[in-house]
């Protein structure tokens, strides 16, 4: 029996930092599981060039990103979203589209890597400390048994998953 393969969307304001490395992440480490998605509420047009170095650092996949509008999601032929989760919490915070088949959602906040200043080397550590902390969350969701949770179940295991280490405590999502 083939296992499903499951859409996940990662949401962002900007989609040029977070959501892409949560894409980049999800993408080689949940092949076969998972079809990683991203986007932003207010998207810049522009991947940032960190969040492509730091995926390229640690060998993940760095081709076909970019920054888009959560509206390609949201139509009639976009790609059904199983599960759909916010990365920064100014996402979280506004009013999300409605998204075919009802996806299950979760606030997995992150402080903004791009949003440091100071020299290559401080910005360079804070996209690797954000790396390290969506690759943890996305490792949780891979060691999830989503086939074999009652839907309760899972809505509380997504939510724990964005209480690990590294989160924000912005707004929670309820979409």
């Amino acid at each position: 029996m083939t296992e499903r393969v499951y859409n996940v969307l990662f949401l962002c304001t900007g989609n040029t930092a977070r959501s892409v490395l949560a894409e980049g992440i999800l993408r080689k480490d949940g092949a076969g599981r998972f079809k990683a998605f991203s986007a932003g509420s207010h998207p810049k047009g522009v991947v940032n060039p960190y969040a492509l170095k730091t995926l390229e650092a640690y060998d993940y996949p760095t081709d076909g990103f970019r920054s888009k509008s959560w509206e390609e999601f949201a139509g009639p032929d976009a790609p059904k979203m199983d599960f759909v989760f916010t990365v920064c919490d100014s996402a979280a915070g506004e009013a999300c589209p409605v998204w075919p088949g009802q996806p299950m959602t979760a606030h997995w906040g992150i402080e903004d890597p791009a949003a440091v200043e100071g020299s290559d080397l401080e910005k360079q550590k804070a996209f690797n400390l954000a790396f390290r902390y969506m690759k943890t969350r996305i490792s949780l969701l891979l060691a999830t048994p989503i086939p074999r949770l009652d839907k309760l179940a899972l809505t509380n295991r997504l939510r724990e998953i964005g209480e690990a280490e590294g989160a924000t405590h912005g707004h929670k999502t309820e979409a």
